[in-house]
């Protein structure tokens, strides 16, 4: 089967945490699937903005990029983040190669256009998959930061999620799974939804139960199901051991989305 596999928060900032989460992908190759792995790295580029004096902004959880945040994102989502998960999953005996979207021309972006304007926030407007194809054929995982290139020659930030979601769907991977620091998606009553529809989606953001950074998250849900991934899971990264059972067994924690 192929995977692809999300990552962020907590997992890539908690040092047990991430090598559990690099350990779970090891073991899915192990176990004879093909995975690829994007990420973000949302608190680690806060706080190194933080440390430049310049403060961090969202709006609808995605973040307000003017052209030094989009410099220090490239340094530190393709940089630092990047080499360290490759590094995490490398400890675990299996080989890991990292690149950006920007790379190889894998993904290409276009400004996101909003209101109000977000600067180099960017949107995946094409992908060739060619690369990845390369690297699964040598055995090893791409590890994708989310960072892509423009028409234009710019590098744009991209949402890991939305990125997560352009990767399972130009690879016609078989399962998205996101590794998050909440447990799942919570409903009305404040309990975690163990199966959420599309439709039951949009009911809880009209109702704003659903808000920040699960909005994105939520719509790179619906993109993947509405074009071909068979199964997409929101998953807390403690229960990323869980992974390789996600092809045999029924995993009981998480939120599962389904188209209806």
């Amino acid at each position: 089967m192929r995977f692809v596999v999300k990552l962020g928060g907590a997992g890539l900032e908690n040092k047990d945490l991430l090598h559990l989460c690099a350990k779970a992908i090891a073991d899915l190759v192990a176990d004879g699937n093909q995975v690829a792995v994007v990420h973000g790295g949302g608190v680690q580029l806060t706080r190194t903005l933080a440390q430049l004096g310049k403060k961090s902004e969202f709006i609808s959880g995605l973040r307000v990029t003017d052209e030094e945040t989009r410099d220090a994102a490239l340094m530190v989502l393709a940089g630092r983040v990047n080499k360290s998960l490759v590094a995490a999953i490398g400890s675990h005996g299996q080989s890991a190669v990292g690149l950006s979207g920007g790379d190889g021309h894998v993904f290409r972006a276009k400004k996101k256009k909003t209101n109000p304007d977000l600067g180099f926030v960017g949107e995946i407007v094409a992908a060739d998959p060619r690369w990845l194809e390369a690297i699964w054929t040598m055995g090893a995982v791409p590890v994708i930061s989310s960072i892509a290139l423009g028409f234009d020659g710019q590098y744009y930030n991209i949402n890991a999620d939305e990125m997560a979601s352009a990767c399972a769907i130009s690879t016609k991977a078989d399962t998205l799974v996101f590794l998050t620091d909440v447990p799942g998606v919570k409903g009305a009553d404040g309990q975690v939804m163990r199966w959420l529809t599309l439709p039951q989606v949009s009911e809880l953001e009209k109702a704003q139960v659903i808000t920040g950074g699960m909005l994105p998250k939520l719509s790179a849900c619906r993109n993947a199901l509405m074009h071909g991934v068979k199964r997409v899971r929101i998953l807390p990264a403690e229960a990323a051991g869980l992974l390789p059972d996600l092809v045999s067994s029924r995993v009981n924690e998480g939120t599962e989305v389904l188209v209806a």
